[in-house]
């Protein structure tokens, strides 16, 4: 652990609250997941929070057409993100509104700061032309208008910024407008609003210096340069630079109204990430901290994760907005670019290019696998990255599992054998392989912090090579059958545990649950960054391994990207999907009938029972060990562990040797008493105490282990 100890506060950019998260959303909540999880096994002190963006004229039409109140509608979205964050295994600790008190409250504030400046107001009302739609009778927000870029021509874009050139623009400059809401020419009207004077000096004095001290990526610090100054466009027009920032827009809105200002509200850009800043503050007020005096401590460093395509608002308007109100600027504002599919496809889900996350989630696919891949693309750069599910599948199945996770499973069974599950005395050549493992300590925490996660993982797997080497080398399943190798063995799987160990605390910022499945296996305390300067050392004990993460199924991947009939179901569908008959009544059914296709998401396989046993403090669970026709690297026979409350109906000398059937690609489950890896099948009554009896499921004589049930 740190001894002095960093005081960060890191947040992402806000959802707009008029839908269900999306894999670009995903995909930066993991990447800042990543970064704060490594800064909390370096000891570091983080407020990680997040909100949805909850305001402005979409919301309030969406509202309308959905017969709700804008307050309900948001809702009702807020609702449904809990399953995405814990689903992927996000830690934001806090989740939060823009239309909260703490947001208005804050908004409010910087704006009256913004005004009453002594040395000048940086706020200032102008009489303006704005676009009005003459058949929905109301000003159009600048979404609501399309048209043709000023800049570089580019057709179909927004009315406040270009998505092809970046350029930030009046609506009133848009070639050839249009009404989105109604199709209609928009007329122009003349109304007052309020304006933040981006273009004062003093804001440029500060932006130009703020913006290329350092701070931000170096391309993304030159596209911003381009802002400052007049240019010619390759059209032959020039851009002179900051122009002032429209902040007011006329009612009906829905948002934060403007103090001193009735029928004025602010518009979404302004009040936005201020909530970043009230979702801070409703966490330590819920904690009893004072959020005045946590801002105004100087060690206090801030950092915000967003796409590219805000890039204007959180390096221009947000940094100026905090600092002439007297308020402490972003320490870093770190950009990621856009994430495609399949060779840089656009996504599109009725052509099933999308990757929707809860349907990934719903196929049973493992979200750190999503974590694994992701980080493996992901770099300190502003850059595009792609999902390609044959690199996926390579990724996951050929580095995370068969380099990485297999080391602990080509030691661990030895362990358990023949040494009662103890460490050994680790010789010579087992110390070096160690010591090269846990060299690189540093460099790893120098590329997480830099953000360059890819390289992480790059350099996590050759080491996971070497290991690799080491065990081919010394072949742990022959020195098993050696007279006289007992001691050899016992230090060379000692030596794969302890490498395993030190890989996974590498790993372990970007796949937290597997770490703790490993922490829980090794019988230690959570891993921290400092744990890679040490060995667990001769006579620790480690519990009995179980496999800790499964193989993609490439008829996983394939379901994935199928053009989607009907609507998904959602997680909660997912996880009741595969159930036990013993949960079935007698002679009759109320089960929502399946396709085909369905049932063939389920892995029914022939397993044999090698070996039983009764679970203690457990009056209903076995503990069943069973030969599923499965086989390690090395080409060893392995098994999985199933707990089974079967209990009452079966002693486990009744079942040894035995055949059943059981769900082979049901996700592993920690149990208080370890881990189950998967479900065997029985049967029972509806009604237990009338028909009382739970019996497993028997195949006919001549079937083998592995066989599928189809």
């Amino acid at each position: 652990m740190s001894s002095n100890p960093r005081q960060l506060f890191v947040t992402t950019a806000l959802p707009y609250a008029n839908g269900n998260f999306h894999i670009g959303h995903i995909m930066e909540y993991i990447q800042a997941d990543i970064w704060v999880r490594f800064q909390r096994m370096q000891g570091n002190a983080v407020n990680f929070v997040g909100a949805d963006d909850t305001h402005g004229a979409p919301i309030m039409i969406a509202a309308e057409k959905a017969g709700k109140t804008p307050q309900q509608f948001v809702a009702d979205i807020a609702a449904g993100r809990k399953q995405y964050l814990d689903g992927f295994h996000i830690s934001f600790d806090n989740w939060h509104s823009t239309d909260a008190p703490e947001n208005h409250e804050l908004a409010r504030q910087i704006y009256r700061d913004l005004r009453d400046r002594t040395d000048g107001s940086l706020i200032e009302t102008k009489t303006i032309e704005q676009f009005f739609d003459p058949e929905k009778n109301m000003f159009l927000p600048d979404r609501y208008i399309k048209g043709e870029c000023p800049k570089c021509h580019a057709k179909d874009q927004y009315g406040d910024n270009c998505e092809n050139c970046g350029a930030v623009y009046a609506p009133t400059d848009l070639i050839n407008p249009v009404s989105t809401l109604s199709g209609a020419k928009p007329e122009l009207k003349n109304s007052e609003h309020f304006f933040f004077k981006l273009s004062d000096p003093r804001c440029v004095e500060f932006l130009e210096k703020w913006t290329q001290d350092g701070k931000l990526q170096p391309e993304v610090a030159n596209k911003v340069k381009e802002w400052f100054s007049v240019r010619t466009n390759p059209d032959g027009s020039t851009s002179e630079g900051l122009g002032d920032w429209d902040i007011s827009r006329d009612a009906p809105y829905f948002g934060i109204e403007i103090p001193d200002a009735p029928g004025k509200y602010f518009y979404v850009w302004l009040d936005a990430p201020i909530g970043y800043l009230a979702s801070l503050k409703n966490l330590l007020e819920k904690r009893g901290e004072n959020y005045d005096a946590y801002m105004a401590n100087p060690a206090v460093e801030q950092y915000h994760f967003i796409g590219k395509d805000i890039v204007t608002f959180h390096t221009l308007f947000f940094p100026a907005c905090l600092h002439f109100s007297g308020r402490k600027t972003p320490t870093n504002v770190f950009v990621h670019g856009f994430l495609t599919v399949n060779n840089g496809e656009k996504m599109s889900k009725s052509r099933g290019t999308g990757l929707d996350p809860l349907k990934y989630l719903s196929l049973g696919m493992n979200p750190e696998w999503l974590r694994y891949y992701l980080a493996a693309k992901l770099s300190a750069r502003n850059e595009d990255i792609d999902f390609n599910a044959d690199d996926f599948l390579a990724r996951v199945n050929s580095d995370l599992v068969g380099k990485y996770i297999n080391i602990a499973s080509r030691a661990a069974g030895f362990l358990a054998k023949k040494f009662d599950h103890k460490l050994g005395v680790i010789t010579e050549d087992g110390q070096q392989l160690l010591k090269l493992i846990s060299a690189q300590k540093d460099n790893m925490q120098e590329l997480y912090e830099s953000r360059d996660f890819g390289k992480v993982l790059r350099e996590t797997m050759l080491l996971a090579d070497k290991v690799n080497v080491y065990v081919d080398a010394n072949k742990p399943w022959e020195l098993a059958k050696k007279e006289g190798m007992d001691a050899r063995l016992h230090d060379v799987c000692t030596v794969c545990i302890e490498a395993f160990r030190l890989l996974t605390i590498y790993l372990k910022p970007v796949l937290p649950q597997l770490a703790y499945g490993v922490e829980t296996f090794l019988k230690t305390k959570p891993f921290e960054s400092s744990d890679a300067a040490t060995q667990l050392g001769a006579e620790h004990s480690i519990g009995d391994y179980v496999h800790l993460m499964q193989r993609v199924d490439v008829k996983q991947l394939d379901a994935l990207f199928e053009v989607p009939n009907e609507p998904l179901a959602g997680i909660d569908t997912a996880k009741t999907a595969i159930k036990s008959v013993a949960s079935a009544p007698v002679a009759q059914s109320s089960s929502a009938t399946i396709g085909i296709d369905d049932f063939a998401k389920v892995d029914l396989r022939i397993a044999k029972i090698v070996h039983c046993e009764a679970v203690e403090g457990s009056t209903k669970l076995l503990r069943l060990t069973l030969d599923v026709g499965e086989v390690d690297d090395a080409g060893q026979a392995k098994t999985r562990n199933v707990f089974s409350g079967i209990a009452s109906s079966y002693k486990p000398a009744d079942l040894l040797g035995k055949h059943t059937v059981m769900v082979a690609n049901l996700a592993p489950r920690k149990m208080k008493f370890g881990m189950s890896e998967g479900m065997v099948l029985a049967a029972s009554a509806a009604d237990e105490k009338a028909q009382p009896g739970i019996y497993i499921l028997e195949p006919m004589p001549g079937a083998q282990p592995g066989m599928r049930v189809s």
